[in-house]
């Protein structure tokens, strides 16, 4: 499953369990565990919400309603090939999304 000009995104719910430290150390997904390798680097950033698109509506003093979370892990499920998932968390929600697969290169 790769990212393509006509589905940008997966956008598939899945679980992610983090390590103390709040790094990625595994994801549910497809009623499979994928551990995340802790040799590889993983990345994390953030996007911002286009709010004035969307015109989310939230309580006033809710927090930081704009940034998007982002992870990009390298994870395998018994034995299978290495993959690469991007996963995102909306700024509103505690869901994670997983975004894209694709094969680690």
């Amino acid at each position: 499953m790769t990212i393509t000009p006509e589905a940008p995104t997966l956008s598939i719910p899945v679980d992610v369990r983090f390590t103390p430290a709040g790094t990625p150390l595994a994801v549910r997904h497809d009623g499979q565990i994928w551990a995340v390798d802790p040799a590889l680097d993983t990345a994390q950033w953030y996007t911002r919400d286009a709010w004035w698109e969307t015109r989310r509506t939230v309580p006033v003093g809710i927090g930081n309603v704009v940034d998007i979370e982002h992870w990009q892990v390298q994870v395998s499920s018994s034995g299978s090939a290495l993959r690469t998932f991007l996963l995102r968390r909306e700024p509103t929600s505690t869901q994670w999304l997983l975004d894209a697969i694709t094969d680690a290169s």
